[in-house]
């Protein structure tokens, strides 16, 4: 009976947590578009230089290559997931990343001012995600649990997570820690919230271009269990760019959002799986 109890207790405050979470996120949604016009105002007049149709171009070669990529994994099973493999994946976000760099700076963007880097102290950056990020949590967890009923209890863990779990070595371990927590965090973002999404508000706005590089996020991770929580998450990191105006809030997000899970798995006799 108590145990019964205390599962209503628990299930009454994970819904608070939900609505306390979709409040914020609405709220961040109800400021945007406050903002929006006069962003508009700003854009008309020429005081902000935006993206344009080569940049358009370039996100469109940068997004075909991702849907390749994704095509070709749901054709059939990808190699196994190794520490080399992941190594390669990450180089190959890096190399996107470079790329775009280069484009943007011979195109004369300032990219410091484009993404909001001196908007935001790294303190500020990092105390904001932490806040965005627990209110996120429960969204996420409401995705994950919906995900896993309606395919029958399938596990949302990728394959990253046996990776870890079954690493023997303190180097291959460090390896992913880094790769996780430092570099997926700012190439992932520079390139899914910066540069995709930047180009798609820039020509559909804010609400389409928010849907679609979220659903790219993704889907570009090839796991079809974490396509729901992932895409609560990237919708999440986009509206903590939008609103913050600096890229480094979503990537701190993103940094913190891998390091918990990190520590989840690192010590598992204190967390269950």
């Amino acid at each position: 009976m108590l145990a019964g109890a205390s599962s209503i207790a628990l299930g009454f405050f994970f819904v608070a947590l939900v609505f306390v979470g979709l409040s914020i996120y609405f709220a961040l949604a109800w400021q945007i578009s406050a903002r929006r016009a006069i962003l508009s105002q700003e854009i008309a007049g020429g005081s902000t230089k935006t993206f344009g149709l080569p940049e358009a171009g370039l996100a469109s070669l940068v997004i075909a290559f991702f849907l390749w990529m994704i095509a070709k994994s749901a054709s059939g099973p990808g190699p196994q997931v190794t520490t080399s493999v992941l190594v390669a994946g990450e180089l190959v976000f890096v190399t996107i990343v470079l790329i775009v760099l280069a484009f943007l700076n011979i195109r004369g963007f300032d990219i410091d001012a484009l993404a909001g880097f001196s908007k935001s102290s790294l303190r500020r950056a990092l105390s904001t995600g932490i806040v965005l990020l627990l209110a996120a949590w429960p969204l996420i967890g409401l995705a994950d649990w919906i995900t896993q009923n309606a395919l029958g209890g399938g596990s949302s863990k990728q394959e990253i997570v046996d990776l870890f779990n079954s690493s023997h070595t303190i180097q291959q371990r460090v390896v992913i820690i880094v790769l996780a927590v430092v570099v997926a965090p700012i190439s992932e973002e520079f390139i899914f919230r910066f540069f995709i999404y930047g180009v798609c508000r820039r020509y559909f706005g804010v609400a389409i271009g928010l849907v679609f590089n979220s659903l790219l996020f993704a889907a570009a991770h090839a796991h079809l269990p974490s396509v729901a929580p992932l895409f609560v998450l990237g919708g999440c990191f986009t509206l903590a760019y939008e609103w913050s105006g600096s890229i480094l809030v979503s990537m701190s997000m993103h940094a913190l959002f891998n390091s918990v899970q990190l520590i989840f798995l690192a010590f598992p006799e204190l967390f269950q799986q």
